[in-house]
């Protein structure tokens, strides 16, 4: 007679509650709440969850933490990783839950994973602007909005606040618009939504410990860099460069397609307000945004088909960059000669990269 232990009735169950959902799917904020519960209810070994602020409308802005137990008693680590600022970019949160199955479902197997998990803790956020993204459920006419849902300021009749433009830096400098009616709209004050606020206050109460900073938007198949102002640079400005293009080496092996890395003024446009520059000026070393699939023909409507593939590729560079932070931090815990599951390439950097998007207005950083 065969005796399951409790650790592999665990197993077994985050396997499933994994495995049964479906990713290839664009799923409603209901159906994310309900899935974000039931993959920590089957692997309370490894995941958890926290409440950590409220939009306008007073829904419940929650991540999901994974993390293992750290039997030498250091001070572990953090990865951040946050999805759907812009309610549009469905492909965003599609990503982030696609990237906790993936760590749920590969971990026990995979002793490099451990082992990270062992120093790491990684936050995910599937949706941060929930009040935008069910209203880009509501029908089509709503499909492509962008913004928060705070009301208009007065004298206006136009709802929404660009969230990535409402973070503390470099605050209402260049792209960004003082219109309510604009898609870029910076809010009345660096901080003044509560969507934005929430992720200051949670992140930047942990600054210290933060390793990396990974935002995830779509379209324009690019990997951005801190700043957004096109004459200020990051201190580690040349590290930023290789880890990214070596992140984006890992992707293009998945399915062909090429990321180009660089600052948003480089390759993009200039801006400013965004979380991934607030991240890099409050201390936290490697800050990455992450512009999903495609380059022009579908942008924020890429069909279902595309879920799968463009998050196979997100995965292996969102891993590259977490691989890198970590070995760096704990060179201890780095055996001769490691090979990492779909990671490769650390040393030797990328010699070159071609720098080409198409800039049009429907890529939204």
């Amino acid at each position: 007679m065969m005796i399951c232990s409790e650790t592999s009735l665990s197993l077994a169950e985050g396997l499933q509650s994994t495995q049964s959902y479906n990713y290839t799917k664009y799923h409603s904020m209901d159906e994310i709440y309900r899935w974000m519960e039931e993959v920590e209810r089957a692997n309370p070994e490894l995941v958890s969850s926290a409440v950590y602020g409220h939009t306008y409308e007073g829904r419940n802005i929650t991540l999901l933490k994974l993390g293992l137990g750290n039997s030498e008693g250091r001070q572990k680590k953090l990865i951040w990783v946050d999805c759907g600022i812009h309610a549009r970019e469905w492909i965003a949160p599609a990503f982030c839950q696609w990237f906790v199955k993936e760590i749920v479902d590969s971990y026990k197997t995979n002793k490099k994973l451990e082992q990270m998990l062992q120093n790491l803790d990684i936050f995910v956020t599937p949706v941060i602007n929930v009040d935008g993204y069910l209203f880009t459920w509501a029908n089509d006419s709503t499909r492509l909005w962008r913004k928060s849902r705070s009301p208009p300021p007065q004298g206006s009749s136009c709802y929404g606040v660009d969230l990535n433009r409402n973070f503390n830096a470099n605050w209402g400098m260049v792209g960004a618009s003082f219109n309510s009616c604009a898609l870029t709209y910076c809010g009345r004050s660096a901080g003044s939504e509560p969507e934005a606020t929430a992720v200051m206050d949670f992140v930047g109460g942990m600054i210290d410990q933060t390793l990396c900073f990974l935002t995830i938007h779509s379209a324009g198949q690019l990997i951005l860099m801190p700043y957004g102002h096109p004459e200020i640079s990051a201190p580690n400005y040349n590290e930023l460069v290789s880890v990214g293009k070596a992140a984006a080496a890992e992707m293009e092996k998945i399915h062909g397609m090429t990321y180009t890395v660089g600052t948003s003024p480089q390759i993009l446009y200039p801006n400013s307000g965004s979380s991934r520059d607030w991240a890099r000026l409050m201390g936290i070393p490697f800050s990455y945004t992450f512009e999903l699939r495609d380059k022009g023909e579908f942008s924020h409507l890429l069909p279902e088909e595309q879920i799968q593939p463009a998050c196979e590729e997100a995965y292996a560079g969102a891993l590259s960059i977490i691989t890198y932070v970590h070995d760096k931090t704990f060179p201890d815990s780095v055996p001769p000669n490691a090979a990492v599951t779909s990671v490769s390439g650390f040393a030797v950097m990328i010699l070159s990269t071609i720098m080409s998007v198409l800039l049009t207005a429907e890529v939204s950083e």
